[in-house]
Parts: structure tokens; sequence; C-alpha cells
């Protein structure tokens, strides 16, 4: 059914139709159903209780109905599953991994089977995104749907989203402050390699201007050694280069090798040596 075909409806036919509403598969938001102005007719009437229920099921959970049942129609099985699934979102979107424990105790399960049924089917009604941990005995929540908001939710809400806002805005100071020391840091490093570039030219030109410059003053001393190296060797006086005869003394010329005290000594030839040698 519809929204604008409730607008229709009032009293008993209007009481009924929010009954099949909270039946119907997929349907886990019901702001809009309150809000109509029929609806909260129903309020002070005498199908205050089904208001009261369609209120339940648009804030509350399964331990709310448990506690205010007796003043609550009772649920067909279809209503309970649902509300119970409602009551998943809730405790999903304050923890992410919900332990069977705490899911058995809220929703008022027997076993850890019906369970276990309940999740996979709350997970392919898409109102669920996660795995199931048999082996701790645990459900991942990765993420799941919202529901509608209750006055009271609406200020916690808005500080939420104003402490998003201020660290959203200290991050980006903190992004503006890091980008300044980058500028600053490149530029000086640019400054530095203009700075050794401009140094590096200079010094290709000294360079470049000393070498093409004539040579000019007396010539290296190796440059004159070289010189004398390639000249032929002038030729010696013997007799110079020996040392002042002593007097009393006399050198002989024989051929052979002089000793101390001018022996001399002459090589042995066989022709003129006693037999005796």
């Amino acid at each position: 059914m519809e929204v604008d075909q409730l607008l229709s409806l009032s009293g008993s036919a209007l009481a009924q139709a929010i009954s099949s509403l909270l039946e119907t598969p997929g349907l886990y938001v019901f702001s809009d159903i309150l809000e109509l102005p029929n609806v909260r007719e129903l309020e002070t009437g005498p199908h205050a209780p089904v208001y009261q229920l369609l209120n339940l099921f648009a804030y509350g959970t399964y331990c709310d109905y448990k506690e205010r049942a007796a003043s609550l129609p009772e649920l067909t099985p279809a209503q309970k599953n649902k509300l119970r699934h409602l009551s998943i979102i809730s405790l999903a979107s304050n923890l992410k991994c919900l332990p069977y424990s705490l899911l058995l105790q809220q929703l008022e399960l027997k076993n850890v089977r019906e369970l276990e049924d309940l999740l996979i089917e709350a997970v392919y009604s898409d109102i669920i995104h996660g795995k199931l941990d048999q082996r701790n005995q645990q459900v991942e929540v990765d993420c799941s749907i919202g529901r509608d908001l209750g006055p009271n939710e609406l200020p916690n809400i808005v500080n939420t989203l104003q402490e998003w806002c201020a660290g959203c805005e200290a991050v980006l100071c903190g992004i503006e402050e890091q980008v300044s020391r980058a500028n600053q840091y490149r530029e000086s490093q640019l400054k530095v390699k203009v700075q050794v570039e401009t140094e590096v030219s200079n010094l290709q030109k000294t360079l470049k201007a000393s070498s093409a410059s004539p040579s000019s003053g007396p010539a290296p001393a190796g440059a004159a050694s070289n010189q004398d190296a390639d000249q032929p060797a002038e030729p010696r006086d013997p007799a110079s280069s020996q040392e002042p005869r002593q007097p009393g003394k006399k050198s002989s010329k024989v051929k052979g090798k002089l000793l101390p005290n001018n022996e001399v000594t002459t090589p042995c030839d066989p022709t003129m040596v006693p037999a005796c040698c």
C-alpha cells in the first residue's frame, strides 16, 4: 500500500492498514507514515496502541516491545521477525562485532540455529552486510542500513557532525602548512641550483680564457732540461778527469787493472806464463 492511499483512510481501516504495513517485506522506515495527519489522530483515539506500535517500529527495539507488551497489540510472526531485524540494525550501528550471546539475549531466541537463520535472512534482505564467525560465535558487520531518527537523537547527530567538521578543518590546516613548507623548501633549492649553475658557468669561462691566452715569460725549468737532454754530450778529456798525481810515484801504463799502491795486474797470457802456472 502506498503512503498516499493511507490519506483516504481513518479509524479502524487505517489501523488495519498500518498493521499490514508493519508486515510488508523490505519496509524498514516509517517516519513518512508517522507524519501523516490522519495517522497522528490515532495517537489519542481508541487505536492508540496501533500508533504506539508504529512508533516502536520506527525508533524502538524488540527489548522495548517486551517491556511494553501489555499495552501494545500482539505481534504476528512476520511483525516479530521484522522487529528483530530492526533491533539487529540498531545494535550494528554501535558495534561492528556482535556476539551471539548478546543477540540471543536482546532478541530472545532459544538457540544459535534460530539466530543464524535470522542473521542469514537479514543479510539476504540487504539490511546488513557482514559474515558469520561461527568459531568465535559472533557476527562481523561491515555496514547496515539506517533507521528513523528519533527526536532525542538529533542533538547527538549535530554534535557528531560538528566534531567531524572540526576534525576536517584541523586536517586541512595541517595539509596547508605542509604544502607551505614544501613550497619554501622548493624555492630555497631552486635558488641553490641557480647559484651553483652560475658559479659553474663562470668557472668554465675562466678556464676557456686562460687556455686561449698566449704563453709569455721565461721557459719553465722542465723545458730547459729537456732541451739539454736532446743535445749530444760533449767529449771530456780523460786526463782532466783523473786525480792529480802524487809526487814520487809513477803510474804504470801497463794494460790491466789498477790496484791500490799503483800495482797492476795483467791478464794471464798462456804463451808467456811458465809451465808451473
